[in-house]
């Protein structure tokens, strides 16, 4: 089950690599988090986001996405819902008062943050209507007939390009994390680290819901 020549790994393995390191809203999201609360938070971010594209890839894997995709007012409700969603977490970061996700100097208590970053990775990739088709309309490219039950198939594949991205994200958030780690000491920065988080967040709210199907 699930026979394979080298041709096919060869591309489905470097298109997964083109796009686990392409820019896109994940990438951003993890980011902006690791920037302004360190390795913990950009790391929470990351596994927030496997956790979103695995729901997608069951739900492409069930036909679910189908759904989506064809239809107009699915697509415009989870797209609102998304957007809600963006704009509400990214407005709360404008108006904190500062100080990151920082979790050396404080008590295991505060470390629920971490978990409201990990539900953000969770909600924001999963209410991405555009991620959702995109696994739809990408997985299938590589269904060989024969090789396998195509949900299957579709599973796999789904469950490869996550597993690349975990080769990827994690040196990204370290290196992010070293770049800004003496500079995140100043609450001042904290501050501004939270109002550039709030307005990436607001921005990707905002370019969620100029786009269409």
């Amino acid at each position: 089950m699930l026979s394979y020549d080298l041709a096919h790994w060869s591309a489905f393995l470097t298109a997964a690599v083109l796009l686990n390191i392409s820019p896109g809203p994940d990438m951003a999201f993890i980011m902006g988090h690791t920037v302004r609360g360190g390795t913990r938070a950009g790391m929470a971010a990351t596994f927030g986001v496997w956790t979103g594209a695995f729901g997608h890839v069951v739900m492409a894997a069930l036909g679910l996405s189908a759904v989506i995709a064809a239809s107009a007012t699915a697509f415009a409700v989870v797209k609102w819902v998304g957007v809600a969603y963006l704009l509400w977490i990214g407005v709360r970061a404008l108006l904190s008062k500062g100080g990151g996700l920082t979790l050396d100097d404080v008590p295991s208590g505060a470390r629920g943050d971490i978990w409201s970053v990990y539900r953000q990775g969770v909600l924001i990739d999963l209410l991405n209507p555009k991620a959702a088709i995109f696994f739809l309309a990408f997985l299938p490219q590589f269904v060989v007939e024969g090789a396998g039950p195509v949900w299957v198939q579709l599973m796999v594949h789904g469950l490869l390009i996550i597993l690349v991205a975990m080769f990827i994200e994690p040196p990204l958030v370290l290196l992010g994390d070293r770049l800004v780690v003496r500079l995140r000491d100043s609450r001042r920065l904290g501050l501004w680290l939270d109002r550039a988080l709030g307005s990436l967040l607001i921005a990707l709210g905002l370019r969620l819901a100029v786009e269409e199907r």
